[in-house]
C-alpha cells in the first residue's frame, strides 16, 4: 500500500511473491512447510479481501479464474458477511491487528490477478495437506473393520474371552494409530498458526472421508457385518470420538466433526 502497488497498471512485486510461494511448496510431502504457507497465504488473502475495491477494474478479471476460486471464495465471503462469528478465531491473532483501520484502495488488474493467483495457491496447498492426511490413514482404515480371526488352536490354549480381548486390543491399536496421525497434523497446523476455520474444514472433510471409506468397505465385505464385529468397530469409533472432543477444545471452535 505504501508503494501504491495495488493502484498501478504494472508491477513486479506480485509476480515475485507468487514465484516464491510456488517454489516453496514444490515438496508436496513436507506438511510443516505446507502449513506455513497455508497460514501466510490465507492471512494475506483475507487482508486483500478487506483492502481492495473491485469496482470498475473488476471487469478485467479473467473468466477462467472465477470458477477456480469459487470454493474458497465462499469461505472468505462468509468472513466478510459475518466478521463477528466465522472470522473471530482468525482475527483474534495479534499478528493481524487494526484491521478496522485499513483503508480500501481501487485495485488495478495486476492486483486483482494476484488475488486470484493467491486464492488458487491457497486451494492447492489446502488440498495437498488434506490429501497427505488421507494417504496416511487410508491403509489403516482397511484394518479397522474386521476383527482378526482367531485360530482353533489358540482357542484350545486360551478361553474365547481372552481371544476376543486380544482381537479387541489389535483393532484398537489400528484406531489409535489413526488418532496419532490426526494429532500430528493438528499440532503442525496449530504450530504454524493456520486459521481455526481452515483447520475445521480440513478435519471435517477427513472425517467425511473416513465415514465413506468405512461404510463402503462394510458393504463390500459381508462377513464384516456381524454383531461381534460391529462391537469392535464401535469401540474404535469411540476412540475417534474422544479425539474429536480433545481437538475441538484445542482449536477453540464449535463441534465441527460429523459424530
Amino acid at each position: 500500500m505504501h508503494w501504491r502497488s495495488f493502484e498501478v497498471e504494472r508491477t513486479g512485486v506480485f509476480d515475485r511473491i507468487i514465484q516464491t510461494i510456488g517454489s516453496a511448496i514444490e515438496v508436496q510431502d513436507n506438511n510443516d512447510k505446507l502449513a506455513y504457507w497455508l497460514s501466510n497465504s490465507s492471512t494475506l488473502l483475507l487482508l486483500l479481501q478487506r483492502t481492495l475495491k473491485t469496482t470498475g477494474a473488476a471487469g478485467l478479471t479473467p473468466q477462467r479464474r472465477r470458477s477456480t476460486a469459487a470454493s474458497f471464495g465462499r469461505v472468505f465471503s462468509g468472513i466478510r458477511a459475518s466478521p463477528q462469528s466465522a472470522a473471530r478465531p482468525f482475527l483474534g491473532s495479534r499478528l493481524i491487528g487494526g484491521l478496522g483501520d485499513l483503508r480500501q484502495v481501487e485495485a488495478k488488474y495486476p492486483a486483482l490477478l494476484f488475488k486470484q493467483q493467491l486464492t488458487a495457491f491457497l486451494e492447492k496447498i489446502y488440498g495437498m495437506i488434506r490429501d497427505n492426511l488421507k494417504k496416511e490413514i487410508s491403509p489403516l482404515l482397511g484394518l479397522c473393520i474386521q476383527a482378526p480371526r482367531t485360530s482353533r488352536a489358540s482357542l484350545i490354549k486360551g478361553s474365547r474371552s481372552q481371544a476376543n480381548a486380544l482381537a479387541q486390543q489389535t483393532l484398537i491399536a489400528h484406531w489409535q494409530s489413526i488418532v496419532k496421525i490426526l494429532t500430528n497434523y493438528l499440532n503442525v497446523l496449530k504450530a504454524n498458526y493456520v486459521p481455526s476455520f481452515l483447520i475445521s474444514k480440513v478435519f471435517t472433510q477427513i472425517f467425511s472421508f473416513i465415514n465413506v471409506q468405512l461404510f463402503n468397505s462394510l458393504l463390500l465385505r459381508r462377513e464384516c457385518c456381524s454383531f461381534s464385529n460391529g462391537e469392535y468397530v464401535k469401540a474404535g469409533l469411540a476412540e475417534l470420538e474422544q479425539w474429536c472432543i480433545y481437538a475441538t477444545e484445542e482449536v477453540g471452535t464449535g463441534d465441527f466433526f460429523p459424530w
